[in-house]
C-alpha cells in the first residue's frame, strides 16, 4: 500500500451538517483520498496528559457543545474501534519514552466526528482518537513523527482544529470575515507554502494577530501533529490546500500532505 496522506482538517461545529457547502468539499476531498485502513485523529477538543487513547469499541459519542438544538446531540457515528492501531501507538510511543494512558470508554468529540460524517459517512472505516498531551507545538510535532510510519500501514492521520478560532471576537464584529482571521489565514498559508516551520512553532508572536486569531492555540496546535507526520516522510514541500474560505468569519483552511 502506498504511504497514507496526513491531513489537517478545519472540523467546524455541529452545524456544519446543514451548511450548503462546506460538507460537500468534505466528502469531495475524502473521495479523492486512498481508502484507509484506519483513521488516527486528534482532536482540539480533547487535551489530556500523559498522553490518552480512546475508546477502542465502539461507544456514545462525546456531545462537547452546549447551547444547541436537540437534533444535534442526537447525532450517532457507530464507526468501528481500532484496538490494534491502539497497541501499536502503545508500544510506538512507550519505546520512544512517552507515556501513554488508556481511556476505554472515552468516544469521539465532535472535533472528530463532525468533519467524519461528511467524510467516511458509512462510518465503515475504524476510528481511534488520541489526546494532545500538550499544546506545545514543538512536542507535538515531534509526536506526530513517532506516529509517521502508521501511514506506511494505511492510517490516515488527521490533526482536526480550526486555522483561526476567537468566538469571543467573533462577538464584537458584525457581518463578513474580521480583519485578523483573514491576516492570520493569509500568513498561514504562506507560512506552509514556504515550509517554514520555525515561523509556525512561534505564531503566536510572529503571525500578524496571532494572539488574536488563536487567544488559545488549541485548534491550531494539532496542525503540528500533521506537520510532524508530513516531514517524517520528507512531504512538507508537497503540502496543498484543499479547502480554504471562511465559515461565520473564521478561516476554514485545511491542507493535505501527501
Amino acid at each position: 500500500m502506498s504511504v497514507m496522506p496526513a491531513l489537517y482538517l478545519s472540523h467546524g461545529a455541529p452545524p456544519l451538517a446543514d451548511d450548503p457547502h462546506w460538507p460537500g468539499q468534505l466528502a469531495a476531498w475524502s473521495a479523492d483520498l486512498p481508502h484507509p485502513n484506519a483513521v488516527l485523529i486528534v482532536s482540539a477538543h480533547w487535551e489530556e496528559a500523559p498522553l490518552a487513547l480512546g475508546a477502542t469499541e465502539t461507544v456514545p459519542l462525546v456531545h462537547d457543545f452546549w447551547g444547541f438544538p436537540e437534533h444535534y446531540y442526537q447525532v450517532r457515528y457507530d464507526a468501528p474501534g481500532a484496538p490494534q492501531l491502539a497497541e501499536r501507538i502503545r508500544k510506538t510511543l512507550r519505546t520512544a519514552g512517552t507515556p501513554v494512558q488508556d481511556i476505554p470508554d472515552r468516544g469521539l468529540d465532535h472535533g472528530a466526528y463532525v468533519p467524519l460524517v461528511e467524510m467516511f459517512p458509512d462510518a465503515d472505516v475504524p476510528v481511534l482518537q488520541i489526546s494532545m498531551p500538550t499544546l506545545d507545538p514543538r512536542r507535538l510535532y515531534e509526536i506526530g513523527r513517532r506516529l509517521a510510519p502508521l501511514r506506511d500501514e494505511g492510517v490516515l492521520i488527521i490533526g482536526s482544529g480550526f486555522f483561526t478560532h476567537n468566538l469571543a471576537a467573533l462577538r464584537h464584529v458584525g457581518g463578513g470575515t474580521p480583519a485578523w482571521s483573514a491576516e492570520f489565514d493569509d500568513w498561514g498559508h504562506r507560512a506552509l507554502e514556504a515550509q517554514d516551520i520555525d515561523a509556525l512553532f512561534d505564531f503566536a508572536d510572529k503571525a500578524p494577530a496571532g494572539r488574536l486569531a488563536h487567544p488559545r492555540t488549541e485548534h491550531f496546535a494539532p496542525l503540528f501533529v500533521t506537520l510532524g507526520a508530513a516531514d517524517a516522510h520528507g512531504q512538507l514541500g508537497g503540502g496543498r490546500s484543499v479547502i480554504d474560505g471562511f465559515w461565520m468569519g473564521l478561516a476554514k483552511r485545511s491542507v493535505q500532505f501527501g
